[in-house]
């Protein structure tokens, strides 16, 4: 298994429960078949160019062990959730 952090900027409209609930559903998605090491809420801020007709967005980083197989579908849900307006997965270097 190889080590990763993800990115996502959820939209700022979105309320404290909403963003509870997102987290603890990629949480659980990455934990199916990795291990969700820290998750860092680093709270709202403001974007470099507007994304979405965003200015601002909840930056969520997520740091996890997981299979290749898993970052597919994770990125996959990222997509189609429409609450996450930019995201980014990068592999950390051992």
């Amino acid at each position: 298994m190889n080590k990763y952090e993800s990115v996502i900027i959820i939209n700022p409209n979105v309320d404290e429960e909403g963003m509870k609930a997102l987290i603890s559903r990629f949480t659980d998605l990455i934990n199916t078949d990795g291990k969700v090491e820290k998750v860092d809420e680093l709270g709202k801020r403001k974007l470099a160019y507007e994304v979405k007709k965003n200015a601002e967005g909840f930056y969520v980083v997520f740091y996890f062990e997981a299979n290749t197989d898993l970052i597919a579908e994770l990125e996959r849900n990222y997509r189609i959730t429409d609450e996450v307006i930019k995201f980014m997965t990068i592999k950390q270097e051992d």
